[in-house]
């Protein structure tokens, strides 16, 4: 490894350039995540009114385009006439669906990135190889003797004859791989950097901030390494009410892939050499560990993305402040008046009266003759008060039909409608309603697609063939499956991105409309049937055209 202060040096320049490019990107979605979670409230006593329109589109909108594990789907590149490629196709099919559910770490990620998507901008996660690898037992006899074969017995008394080797040691502990596994590890936005460039295709390295413990240290780089390295990080977390300082107890490590050496580096800011080097350790198809990450708003010139909140932010403001008059007026809109004060009694009939209850008054004859309850009494106009308050919910009911016509909220998607439009006329609104919906949920099944080939690949360049087996319960395949298991695994092993189609549906990750599901089944059965109807008899009169009926049938 050659470790010099130069190497290190490079890549911290290219890390401080993304610093420098994203250093108000950073600022912006840390205040977006504060407002998501109204931290700023408690950090005043004199507390204002707010609507947190934020709040109220994030969680409409996540389990929108991200309501359910997704369901991988493994295909072969092109639908030949070919067994092997379709054992080898349900092989990784059922490891990844074993992979997904079995480990929580995929729905984690997945949501966190989600999240992350709809307030800062930028979803990211991370896949790598995790082996488990325990020691087997070691014999008793563990010492052993090693002799040339060509030595003779030595003479009695002879101290170390030259024509003799004796050499006692301990055998070497054999290992063997208990279980392994292809986690995929969410990276918090703060934590994930890249070169500076105007499109993904364009990023030449790719890098995360882990931070580690002094054990962690230890098994990672080794003993003699980890004491160089100093523990003065932890994780970075936002500044809220509340929060004591962090805890410095761990080591910040940056784990960078550089695509142009390909090779991986291991550094830190505060030691001036690298500390592990290795050659491309999982031999991707493109090289990085991650997916392009799952992007808000991005132009074609930076891959600094706009925050969705920030395109509704001047409206969003606007809300908090009618909603704080609101308050206001809310608070103000209580009788008081003034009395005479030669009639306590009047008092008493605010605060006091009741249904059905009187008050007696002295000197009722005078009471009367001055005018009673007129005359001795005098109510602050509300009328103005409640006009104005009026007046702030229509304002504050236009203002969010902004924002939602901003976000692509629409009112079918909340599942309003207005009672006098037709079943036909509210579906052709809920599908133009649902554009940028569906354009949100495909961008989420592309992102869950990248992150699943890259489990597959490290499966099955990485995976022991009795490890797929196991999680693909291949025991239970077919007897005529069975046998092309070895072929299978061989195709599996050989560039499985080139065999193999992998994808993910975006209908699988939202929640299902089972309405729809019948009617789209009842449909299909009517067409498959009367295709039967027509298609039997000319199968029976020309057997050359059955290929091309089932053909027809598989589109």
């Amino acid at each position: 490894m050659e470790a010099t202060a130069t190497g290190v040096q490079k890549y911290l320049n290219i890390v401080s350039q993304y610093d420098n490019e994203f250093k108000k990107w950073e600022a912006r979605a840390e205040k977006i995540v504060k407002r998501y979670r109204d931290d700023n409230r408690s950090q005043h006593t004199n507390e204002t009114a707010k609507f947190n329109i934020l709040w109220s589109n994030v969680q409409t909108l996540i389990p929108a385009v991200y309501a359910k594990l997704p369901k991988a789907v493994a295909e072969r590149r092109f639908g030949d006439n070919d067994p092997v490629g379709r054992v080898a196709s349900e092989l990784i099919e059922r490891a990844l669906d074993y992979e997904i559910e079995h480990y929580p770490d995929f729905r984690a990620t997945m949501r966190y990135a989600v999240e992350d998507r709809f307030l800062g901008g930028r979803g990211t996660a991370w896949v790598r190889y995790e082996p488990h690898v325990r020691t087997l037992d070691v014999p008793e006899d563990g010492l052993q003797v090693t002799e040339d074969i060509d030595n003779e017995p030595a003479d009695e008394g002879a101290e170390n004859p030259e024509n003799q080797d004796y050499t006692a040691g301990e055998t070497e502990p054999q290992e063997e791989i208990e279980y392994e596994c292809a986690p995929t590890d969410y990276v918090h936005w703060k934590d994930f950097g890249h070169s500076v460039a105007r499109t993904w295709e364009e990023v030449t390295c790719v890098w995360r901030w882990v931070y580690m413990t002094r054990e962690a240290l230890t098994e990672r780089f080794g003993e003699k390494m980890s004491k160089k390295i100093p523990l003065d990080s932890g994780p970075e977390t936002l500044k809220t009410y509340g929060q004591s300082n962090k805890e410095r107890t761990r080591a910040k490590i940056c784990e960078l892939w550089d695509k142009e050496t390909g090779k991986v580096y291991w550094f830190t800011k505060n030691y001036a050499e690298l500390i592990d080097e290795r050659d491309d350790p999982l031999e991707l198809e493109g090289f990085f560990p991650c997916s392009k990450p799952l992007y808000s708003t991005t132009t074609s010139d930076t891959l600094i993305p706009v925050p969705d909140f920030v395109l509704y932010q001047d409206q969003a403001n606007e809300l908090d402040i009618l909603s704080d008059r609101i308050d206001g007026l809310v608070k103000a809109l209580r009788i008081r008046g003034v009395y005479d004060a030669s009639q306590p009694a009047l008092q008493r009939l605010l605060t006091e009266g009741d249904n059905n209850t009187l008050i007696p008054v002295d000197k009722w004859m005078q009471f009367s003759e001055k005018g009673g309850l007129k005359g001795a009494i005098d109510i602050l106009p509300i009328d103005e008060l409640a006009n104005a308050l009026l007046n702030c919910y229509r304002a504050r009911t236009e203002i969010k039909a902004q924002i939602y016509e901003i976000t692509g909220i629409s009112d079918i998607i909340r599942g309003a409608s207005a009672a006098s439009e037709t079943a036909t006329a509210q579906q052709i609104k809920g599908q133009y309603a649902g554009l940028r919906l569906r354009s949100m949920q495909e961008e989420v099944a592309l992102f869950a697609s990248e992150l699943i080939r890259l489990k597959a690949q490290v499966m099955c360049s990485k995976f022991q063939p009795q490890t797929i087996l196991a999680y693909a319960a291949a025991a239970q395949m077919s007897q005529p499956d069975q046998q092309m298991i070895p072929q299978a695994i061989q195709l599996m092993q050989d560039n499985p991105l080139r065999n193999f189609r992998i994808e993910v549906d975006a209908d699988s990750l939202v929640q299902l409309d089972e309405q729809q599901n019948k009617r789209d089944r009842v449909e299909f059965l009517t067409a498959f049937g009367g295709f039967m109807k027509e298609a039997l008899p000319v199968g029976q009169q020309s057997p050359e055209m059955v290929p091309m009926l089932v053909e027809l049938i598989k589109f």
